[in-house]
């Protein structure tokens, strides 16, 4: 079939698009965006979703067969609203379809968009579902729940709290949530484009697990999954707190918790597995067999990671603000300015000297804190720092590598640990 896909660089969109193309489909992709040099044997369409009028769809939507839609954001920004993006767009491209006699159309939308939605995400995802169903065409709505996969940025961060030593519950983890596995997902997307008969026409189709179950539990099962032992240490967070990291949330582009993530996990999310089944020829894997036993040491060293970088890095800002303290007059200044002396700075630039360190450790500390894409610069500047001071302490003040509290020796792990940040940082472009 020849078949259009919008959102094809997307978390679910990318994986479609490579089971489409295995499977013979011709493929068109539809967006801002081309995906990436691995599909390159599929057309690609430059245009604005959320700006492109059923006018300039219907031109491009000849002789296509179906139209999956799988375009989505999380959070609003500028331009991209959830109105632009999840309505209006969604809609216009419905209504090319019907003009154009396209055969089917698959809309990825979310369990729970439904007219009683609490938040906008939701609203505005019902909005188009609604749309769609309305015409005269076979349509159907995918309401995907909450997905599992390693590389996936939600999962990640359940994957994180669940590998801690003491796994947080959020107001006591008993909200119902239903997770599917991303391949379950897929699998049933690629049936539903493919799916022979017309009796889904119309259908809203949850893509959730085979039963629901508590966060709790699925938190203490991805533990499981990593290959730790039963019997973690859970600490409850009241829901106050809950609501006070949410609010930050907001506040933080980045962050995938806010409010509205907040009010979406309280208020469950969970549905009938029975169609999903249906078009696997199977139940969906359980929450228990998410991380095969291949995958397991490379699933728990990446969660142990995402808790453990920031830990160190912490420590290590910890370490340049404590010395720019104890620099500034923590430690007496007049046997500051005799080691500087001994390490034969003039007596006139010792002030100088003593204060720029301290500004210089202080400004290291704070930039280890500050966000940055990238901080392999940062690291190189430590190491290099670090290795400056110990090589003129060296030649003079060479007392101090056999001081019995190691103030030389510590910097050789402070070195080893900026060597393994400096290494797992991504570079410029990555993520």
């Amino acid at each position: 079939m020849k078949i259009m896909l919008t959102g094809a660089t997307g978390f679910l969109g990318g994986r479609l698009l490579r089971q489409l193309l295995a499977a013979g489909h011709q493929v068109v992709c539809a967006g801002r965006s081309a995906p990436r040099i691995e599909h390159g044997r599929c057309g690609w369409l430059k245009l604005d979703f959320a700006a492109t009028p059923a006018a300039v769809w219907v031109l491009h939507l000849q002789g296509v067969d179906v139209v999956v839609n799988l375009v989505g954001i999380f959070r609003e920004s500028g331009a991209a609203s959830f109105a632009a993006v999840h309505t209006r767009g969604p809609q216009a491209l419905f209504d090319a379809c019907a003009s154009a006699g396209v055969r089917r159309v698959v809309q990825v939308s979310a369990l729970g968009a439904d007219a009683q939605a609490e938040t906008e995400f939701l609203r505005s995802k019902y909005g188009a579902d609604r749309h769609l169903l309305a015409l005269p065409l076979d349509g159907c709505v995918a309401q995907p729940s909450l997905v599992f996969a390693p590389d996936g940025l939600s999962a990640r961060r359940l994957l994180t709290l669940a590998c801690l030593p003491v796994v947080p519950l959020p107001a006591g983890g008993r909200q119902r949530i239903q997770p599917i596995h991303v391949d379950d997902a897929v699998d049933a997307l690629h049936a539903l484009v493919e799916w022979p008969g017309g009796d889904l026409r119309g259908r809203r189709v949850p893509l959730v697990g085979p039963r629901p179950l508590m966060l709790q539990d699925y938190l203490l099962a991805l533990r499981r999954g990593m290959g730790f032992a039963p019997g973690a240490l859970v600490l409850p967070l009241p829901a106050w707190l809950m609501a006070v990291a949410a609010w930050l949330g907001d506040h933080q582009p980045r962050s995938l918790f806010n409010r509205a993530a907040w009010a979406m996990l309280q208020h469950g999310n969970t549905g009938d597995a029975t169609l999903v089944a249906r078009l696997l020829g199977r139940s969906p894997r359980p929450a228990s067999a998410f991380i095969p036993n291949e995958q397991r040491a490379a699933v728990r060293t990446q969660a142990q990671l995402a808790w453990l970088l920031p830990l160190l890095r912490l420590s290590l800002a910890a370490v340049w603000l404590a010395t720019a303290a104890v620099s500034a007059g923590l430690y007496p200044v007049e046997l500051s300015h005799q080691l500087l002396g001994r390490a034969g700075v003039p007596a006139e630039l010792q002030p100088a000297a003593l204060w720029g360190a301290v500004a210089l450790d202080l400004l290291l500390g704070l930039l280890t804190l500050w966000p940055m894409r990238s901080r392999r610069w940062l690291w190189l500047t430590q190491a290099g720092l670090i290795l400056f001071y110990s090589v003129v302490i060296s030649v003079s003040l060479p007392e101090f590598w056999l001081h019995p509290y190691g103030p030389m020796t510590k910097n050789l792990p402070m070195l080893a640990l900026l060597l393994l940040l400096w290494q797992l940082e991504p570079r410029r472009g990555e993520r």
